[in-house]
């Protein structure tokens, strides 16, 4: 039985379908030393039943802009985010992966960094969840956002 869970598992939460979400994340990032970092929030945020709406109602416009205070405003539903996190950690390793392989994302390795490739190919479908938590990310440091999100870099 528990096999048929992990393939279940295996079909829902794999790297192809997962690599475009860091892709998307990594396009409208503004870089950053050590953004590398935030990739293992990304798929654990943007597949949470949860946030991920929330992230995905968020407003960037001139008079009115989302923040990472506005969108996370209640922290106490972020209560299973490091298990997240730690959950996932191999299937975001995956993806990084599966994205360097297809020339999606290029490693900056003086600055630890992902950003996107020149050689993104037009049928990638873009995820706007990962889009918009990467403008909501932009402009703030790695260890405020693991701080404000209460969890730990492992």
């Amino acid at each position: 039985m528990s096999s048929i869970v992990d393939a279940l598992y295996e079909l829902k939460y794999n790297p192809f379908e997962y690599g475009p979400y860091l892709v998307s994340f990594y396009t409208t990032l503004e870089e950053s030393e050590n953004n590398l970092l935030l990739a293992q929030l990304v798929i654990p945020l943007c597949s949470h039943p949860v946030f991920a709406n929330k992230i995905n109602g968020a407003v960037f416009g001139q008079k009115i802009q989302s923040s990472i205070w506005s969108i996370f405003d209640n922290r106490t539903k972020l209560y299973d985010l490091q298990e997240r996190i730690d959950g996932f950690q191999a299937l975001t390793e995956q993806c990084i992966q599966y994205c360097l392989v297809n020339d999606w994302l290029i490693v900056n390795e003086q600055r630890l960094s992902l950003t996107r490739s020149n050689e993104v190919a037009s049928n990638l479908t873009t995820r706007k969840s990962a889009e918009k938590l990467g403008r909501l990310f932009s402009g703030l440091s790695v260890v405020d956002i693991y701080a404000f999100l209460g969890v730990k870099l492992r």
